[in-house]
C-alpha cells in the first residue's frame, strides 16, 4: 500500500507513478470515470476493462440513500454490486452534500441535509462517512470535508477549514480505533481547502498533513473561481506539498486543464465531463471536440475521429452516431460515452508516455490548443 514517483519529466513538475492499492496497481497520472451509483453511465464493468480504465469513483452519499447501505453490507461491498475488480475511490459525500441537498444545519459534529430522493432528513457525520466507505469496499477512502463555493468571504473560507480539520481528526481516529485502514489495505486521503487563498491553503495544508500517509487531495476548485486563479493554487500547492506524495485534484476534467494540472503535479484525476458530454453529443478527438448533432454531420459518414482505435470509430460513421442521437436511441448515448472515456484512457496513456520520454513540456503547449478547439 503505497505510492512510488517512477519518473519526474526534465522541464515541468508532470511526473509519473505508481499506486498500489490491494485490487491492482494505478499507473499515473490517471483519470477516473465517475461511476455515481455505482454503474459508469451505459457502459458495463467488461466495457470500462476493454477501454483501459484503472480506477473508477463511486459517491458515498448517492449510494448511501440509493440502493442504501444495508444491501452494500449484504452483497459485501460496492465492488460485488456492479461486478468491478479493479480499484475504487470513492467520494466522501461532502461535496454533494453542499452543492445538491437543501441544508438544515451543519455543525462540527457533521451535516444535516434532506434527501433529494424524497426529503427525508439525514444527518451525515464524519464517522458515518468513513462507515459507509467501509461497507462500499473502498480502496481509496476520501475524508469528509465541507467544500465551500468560490468567492465567498475569507471567515466563511476560514470556517470551512477549520471544520474540515476538526472533520479529518474524527475521520481519521474513526478508522484508525479497530485498525481498519492495515485490515481493510486501503488508502485514506485528506482533502486541503482554502479556495484561490494561498495562505489559508497553506493553513488547512498544515491542519490536515499529519493524516496524510500516501496521497492528498485538492478540493474546493472547480466551483466558480477563475480558471487563472485555479492554476495559481495548483502551482502553489505544489510547492508545500512533498513530492513523494500522490495529488489528486477533484473535479477538474476538461483535457487541456488535466494536460495543465499535470505539469503543475498532479497526478489524478475525476470529472463527469467525458460521459455527460457524451450523453450531449459533445466529443472529444486529437483534433478538437465535435458536436454530433450538428447538421453539417447529417452525411457525414467518415468516423468520429479516423486515428481514433475504439469500436465506436473502428465500426460507425459520425452519420449514423448523429441519426441515432436524432431518434433518440439509447445506442447512441453508449456509443458516444465508449468513445469520450476510450479518448480520456488514451490521453491519460500519452501523458504518461510523454513524460517518460521527456517530451511532455513541447508536447504539451502544443496539444493543450488542439484538443480545445472546435473541429472546423
Amino acid at each position: 500500500m503505497s505510492y512510488l514517483v517512477l519518473k519526474k519529466n526534465k522541464n515541468s513538475f508532470a511526473r509519473t507513478g505508481q499506486l498500489s492499492t490491494k485490487r491492482g496497481l494505478v499507473y499515473t497520472p490517471a483519470f477516473m470515470p465517475i461511476g455515481t451509483y455505482g454503474p459508469v453511465k451505459s457502459l458495463s464493468p467488461k466495457d470500462l476493462d476493454d477501454l483501459g480504465s484503472q480506477i473508477i469513483l463511486g459517491n458515498t452519499y448517492h449510494l448511501y440513500l440509493r440502493p442504501g447501505i444495508e444491501l452494500l453490507k449484504k452483497i459485501k461491498g460496492l465492488h460485488n454490486f456492479i461486478g468491478w475488480k479493479k480499484p475504487i475511490l470513492t467520494d466522501s459525500g461532502g461535496f454533494q452534500i453542499f452543492s445538491l441537498a437543501r441544508l438544515n444545519k451543519i455543525t462540527n459534529e457533521g451535516v444535516y441535509f434532506n434527501s433529494t430522493i424524497d426529503g427525508k432528513k439525514h444527518f451525515l457525520t464524519p464517522q458515518l462517512s468513513m462507515e459507509i466507505q467501509k461497507v462500499l469496499g473502498s480502496d481509496i477512502i476520501m475524508s469528509f470535508d465541507q467544500c465551500p463555493p468560490a468567492n465567498i468571504e475569507i471567515n466563511e473560507l476560514e470556517k470551512a477549514i477549520d471544520r474540515t480539520e476538526i472533520w479529518t481528526k474524527k475521520c481519521f481516529e474513526y478508522l484508525n480505533s479497530n485498525d481498519d485502514l492495515n485490515k481493510m489495505k486501503t488508502h485514506f486521503f485528506p482533502i486541503i481547502q482554502g479556495g484561490t487563498n494561498e495562505i489559508l491553503r497553506k493553513i488547512s495544508f498544515n491542519s490536515i498533513q499529519k493524516y496524510m500517509k500516501n496521497g492528498i487531495a485538492i478540493g474546493g476548485l472547480a466551483v466558480g473561481e477563475d480558471k487563472n486563479a485555479m492554476f495559481d493554487i495548483i502551482s502553489y500547492l505544489n510547492t508545500i506539498i512533498p513530492n513523494s506524495k500522490l495529488r489528486y485534484l477533484m473535479g477538474v476534467g476538461k483535457p487541456e486543464d488535466i494536460i495543465e494540472a499535470v505539469s503543475l503535479g498532479v497526478d489524478l484525476f475525476d470529472c463527469v465531463i467525458p460521459t455527460r458530454n457524451a450523453r450531449n453529443g459533445q466529443l472529444f478527438t486529437w483534433s478538437g471536440r465535435i458536436n454530433i448533432i450538428n447538421s453539417r454531420f447529417k452525411n457525414d459518414l467518415k468516423p468520429i475521429s479516423e486515428n481514433c482505435r475504439c469500436y465506436t470509430c473502428t465500426t460507425f460513421s459520425r452519420a449514423y452516431l448523429r441519426h441515432l442521437f436524432k431518434i433518440n436511441d439509447v445506442l447512441g448515448l453508449r456509443l458516444a460515452t465508449f468513445h469520450n472515456v476510450f479518448f480520456y484512457m488514451e490521453l491519460m496513456k500519452e501523458i504518461r508516455n510523454q513524460i517518460q520520454k521527456d517530451t511532455f513540456f513541447e508536447w504539451s503547449k502544443e496539444i493543450k490548443e488542439i484538443v480545445s478547439s472546435k473541429v472546423q
